[in-house]
């Protein structure tokens, strides 16, 4: 076995990635403070070709040198959009028939392992902030709260890890559904 160079690996261009049929899949940055945070779930959005991102509240826009450094580029593959109130965004995606899930733990949350996407519905993911997480009202208004199991003495990932384990499990599990 040996690895792959770079160009070996097939990757799209920024246009044939703009053109590129999207995975169902909206991410919601709810007061992420840090920098690179955001730069690795855009890159990780890129990676799983999801439909776009919402950035909201204090959560920093592009450009900037410290979310480019571990974004490499994705926030000019990956739509964005700047909204600052996280629950006007919350409430107009409910009208667009898209299904909000925050990724928290809370009581009656499911867990991430026993969900399973309904065929052709759009997930509009609620990441929140380091510290605080997901607003109680934004939890309180979503249509399921999905957690993470963890068994170790922590119980706390970092965001950007959060994202890339709950956008693999989803992806995967819309994979199977097509």
């Amino acid at each position: 076995m040996r690895k792959l160079k770079n160009s070996e690996l097939d990757r799209l261009s920024v246009d044939e990635f703009k053109n590129t049929v999207k995975t169902p899949i909206i991410i919601v940055l709810d007061n992420i403070r840090s920098l690179n945070n955001i730069g690795s779930v855009f890159r990780t959005s890129d990676a799983f070709l999801i439909e776009k991102i919402y950035l909201c509240g204090i959560t920093a826009k592009p450009p900037h040198k410290d979310i480019h450094k571990t974004a490499l580029g994705s926030t000019d593959t990956v739509d964005w959009e700047y909204v600052e109130n996280t629950m006007d965004l919350v409430k107009q995606l409910q009208e667009e028939d898209i299904h909000v899930a925050s990724i928290e733990q809370a009581d009656n949350a499911t867990m991430l392992n026993n969900f399973t996407p309904e065929r052709n519905k759009t997930y509009a993911l609620v990441f929140g902030n380091e510290v605080k997480g997901v607003q109680q009202e934004v939890v309180s208004a979503s249509d399921v709260v999905l957690e993470i199991p963890q068994y170790g003495t922590k119980h706390s990932l970092n965001i950007s890890v959060s994202c890339g384990v709950v956008i693999w499990d989803i992806f995967s599990k819309i994979q199977t559904l097509t």
